[in-house]
């Protein structure tokens, strides 16, 4: 697709490409692992520019356009997927829906110090209830003398529990009436009494990204902490996973690209009956087939965040691009280990971690089915 980029972006993606392969790579294995969360390089991608990268330079942002934020986290999933999703995560769920949806006065005070990786933010919909169901949540924000009292919890929750973890937008029932949920969106810092978040650990996949539970016991934040207006949480979400699902296709597309070029690699060392393995029709047949996924899926993913930038919908593209790139995932993942044979299943051959990442794609930010529903029903 380089044909089709200017020299801007290519330069950008040569930039992000060599950050990646320098300081992500080296660190990709023992991290995994280890299952720890590497906040030296969160704080190294916060310098490098990757928190903010749409957000106005007035926040402290690159100011740059939504191809440029992709390709960025298509560089990094391309070498690991674990700061990749911190990356996605931290600008798609994080600052997004704060730049969106906040007031003047809650961009100013968030946004700054999360574009410099001092502090990441995290975005609190999923419970033990709620998930696909985004209207199943059950922590509730009562309203009482100006401030909302908050009870409950959040599962699985991307930049929520590190030690750089600064607070969560959390949705909450704040009104319910003859059945109804009031749902909304609501700023909580994690230095609020109340408080309280651990890492969940033993994961099969994105080892070395933070990902969390918080629990909520009688925490009181100031009614002005309201992101948007009362009763718009769904508006929220549903806008910001749109966002967010462009960016977990770049994770898987990125994927597929470093576990293809790794296919292709050992395909050309590896020797039996007396020839490389590229030389035989299976394997490179396997090799042209992954190489098409992987240039079909790109051209979607590219041309959705081409109608992101002209404001133009793309919801249904969305969920199109985020099932296509993270399928091609799982099938480049699971043809390049094949090639790889058994030398695939040590960890020090860096499929074997490829080939577990990729598993939460068709569930993270809405599951294959149900973007499957998304799109159907535009259709329809």
């Amino acid at each position: 697709m380089n044909e089709f980029l200017d020299n801007r972006t290519i330069e950008y993606r040569n930039k992000v490409r060599e950050f990646a392969e320098r300081e992500v790579g080296s660190l990709a294995v023992v991290q995994d692992e280890l299952e720890e969360f590497p906040v030296e390089l969160a704080q190294k991608m916060g310098k490098e520019g990757l928190f903010g990268i749409t957000l106005p330079q007035q926040y402290g942002g690159q100011g740059l356009d939504t191809l440029s934020y992709i390709i960025a986290v298509e560089e990094i999933a391309r070498i690991d997927s674990s700061p990749a999703a911190t990356v996605a995560a931290h600008n798609s769920l994080g600052i997004a829906p704060i730049y969106v949806y906040g007031t003047e006065e809650q961009r100013l005070k968030y946004l700054p110090d999360l574009c410099t990786g001092t502090k990441l933010w995290a975005f609190g919909l999923t419970e033990v209830n709620a998930g696909s169901d985004a209207k199943g949540v059950e922590t509730r924000a009562e309203l009482t003398n100006g401030h909302w009292h908050i009870n409950g919890s959040k599962m699985f929750i991307t930049n929520s529990s590190s030690s750089i973890a600064a607070g969560v937008t959390l949705q909450a029932i704040t009104n319910l009436k003859n059945g109804e949920k009031e749902l909304s969106a609501i700023l909580v810092e994690r230095s609020t009494p109340g408080y309280f978040s651990e890492p969940i650990k033993g994961k099969l996949m994105w080892r070395a990204a933070d990902n969390g539970k918080i629990r909520f016991r009688n925490c009181n934040v100031p009614e002005a902490n309201l992101l948007g207006k009362r009763g718009e949480g769904m508006k929220i979400m549903l806008s910001t996973l749109d966002a967010g699902r462009l960016s977990i296709a770049a994770i898987g597309l990125g994927l597929a690209q470093g576990a293809f070029e790794m296919a292709v690699s050992h395909a050309k060392k590896r020797k039996q009956f007396g020839k490389s393995l590229s030389e035989f029709q299976a394997i490179s047949f396997k090799l042209a087939e992954m190489a098409t996924k992987i240039e079909l899926a790109r051209n979607t993913l590219y041309h959705t965040c081409r109608l992101k930038d002209a404001g133009l919908p793309y919801t249904k593209q969305a969920a199109m691009t985020k099932l296509s790139c993270s399928e091609t995932a799982r099938d480049v993942a699971e043809e390049s280990l094949q090639i790889h044979g058994a030398y695939g299943f040590l960890r020090e051959n860096h499929i074997e971690r490829f080939y577990r990442d990729q598993r939460l794609l068709q569930i993270g930010e809405g599951t294959s089915e149900i973007l499957k529903m998304v799109i159907s029903r535009h259709i329809l």
